[in-house]
């Protein structure tokens, strides 16, 4: 093994036969960080319309702020984890892909709401018992 090799970037290319495992393995492990950050984008956004709503009393809206600020500072730990595991250029895309994509539906339920969902019944809804 030459020294260029050992001095070499860490590129999956020139890993050998297993850079094709490694580089799907990391794809895979970036995905599911990036579906965590979108969790916890969701939460932030769902959580301040919450804190925003005129129907909470104040306690309950200190609650909410409380768990706002925690909420955000997870985000901001989820964003570097991922720059120091994937590079901090992934971890920018991530968090600028995660915040223009995820959204709340303005009708999304406020606590105290109740909200029903009609179910569509069918024929077949015994299945034999």
């Amino acid at each position: 093994m030459s020294t260029q090799t050992l001095q070499a970037p860490l590129d999956p290319n020139l890993m050998g036969p297993a850079s094709c495992y490694v580089r799907e393995s990391r794809n895979a492990l970036l995905a599911y960080e990036i579906e965590e950050l979108a969790v916890l984008r969701f939460s932030i956004i769902l959580t301040a319309r919450w804190e925003s709503s005129d129907r909470e009393d104040r306690a309950h809206r200190a609650e909410l702020r409380g768990e706002l600020a925690l909420l955000r500072k997870h985000f901001g730990d989820k964003v570097d984890e991922i720059a120091m595991t994937f590079g901090v250029d992934a971890a920018m895309k991530a968090k600028e892909e995660v915040e223009r994509t995820v959204v709340v539906p303005v009708d999304a339920a406020l606590p105290g709401e109740v909200r029903f969902i009609e179910v569509e019944e069918s024929a077949e809804g015994d299945y034999g018992l």
